[in-house]
C-alpha cells in the first residue's frame, strides 16, 4: 500500500532535488496510475475503493506540484518549513519591482506597437531568461541548504512568481490579440 504521508518525492521514489528529472516523473507517474487506478479495485471493498481514490488524487496532486519548477521550489522550501505563499514573508528590493513595474508598463503598451508579435515575443524572451536565472539562483541556494541560503532561495521564489505571472499576462495577452 501506498502512503499518503510521505512527501511527493518519497511517494514517487525520486530524489529530493530542484533539478528533477521529468522523464523520471512522468514515467514513475504512468506506474503508479496504473497500480492506483480505481478500476483495479473496483471489486474490492468500499474502503479500498476509498484509499485508491486517494492516492490517486494525492499522485496527481503530486505530479502537478513537480512538474512546474516554480511549485516544485515551493514545495521544496515548505518541506524545509519556509512559507513561500504569504506574500509578505520576503521583501523584495527596489531594483527588482522597478524591472517589473517596467516590463508591465511594456505589456500595457504591446496594443498600440507597430508590431505586436515582436513585442510581445522579446517581453517572452525577457521573461524567459529572466526565470531560467532565477531558477538557477533558487537551485544553488537550495543546494547550500543554510537557513541564510534558504532565505535567499525564498526571495528567488518570491521573484519567480512576479516573473511567472508575467509570463502568463503575456500568454493571455497574444491570445486575445491573434486568436480574434
Amino acid at each position: 500500500m501506498m502512503d499518503i504521508t510521505q512527501n511527493y518525492f518519497e511517494f514517487l521514489a525520486l530524489p529530493v532535488t530542484y533539478q528533477l528529472d521529468l522523464q523520471s516523473l512522468s514515467e514513475r507517474s504512468r506506474e503508479l496510475q496504473k497500480t492506483l487506478h480505481p478500476d483495479r479495485f473496483a471489486h474490492l471493498s468500499d474502503r479500498e475503493r476509498r484509499l485508491s481514490v486517494q492516492y490517486t488524487a494525492y499522485l496527481n496532486e503530486a505530479v502537478s506540484t513537480l512538474k512546474s519548477p516554480l511549485t516544485r521550489a515551493q514545495y521544496l522550501l515548505k518541506m524545509e518549513g519556509i512559507d513561500t505563499f504569504s506574500e509578505t514573508q520576503v521583501q523584495l528590493e527596489p531594483m527588482f519591482l522597478m524591472q517589473q513595474m517596467e516590463l508591465r508598463e511594456g505589456l500595457e503598451s504591446v496594443r498600440e506597437a507597430s508590431d505586436p508579435d515582436a513585442e510581445l515575443m522579446a517581453l517572452q524572451a525577457t521573461v524567459d531568461g529572466e526565470m531560467k536565472g532565477l531558477r538557477s539562483q533558487f537551485d544553488g541556494f537550495y543546494q547550500q541548504s543554510t537557513p541564510t541560503s534558504l532565505d535567499a532561495a525564498a526571495v528567488c521564489v518570491r521573484k519567480m512568481q512576479f516573473i511567472d505571472k508575467l509570463g502568463r499576462e503575456i500568454e493571455a495577452l497574444e491570445d486575445q490579440l491573434f486568436d480574434e
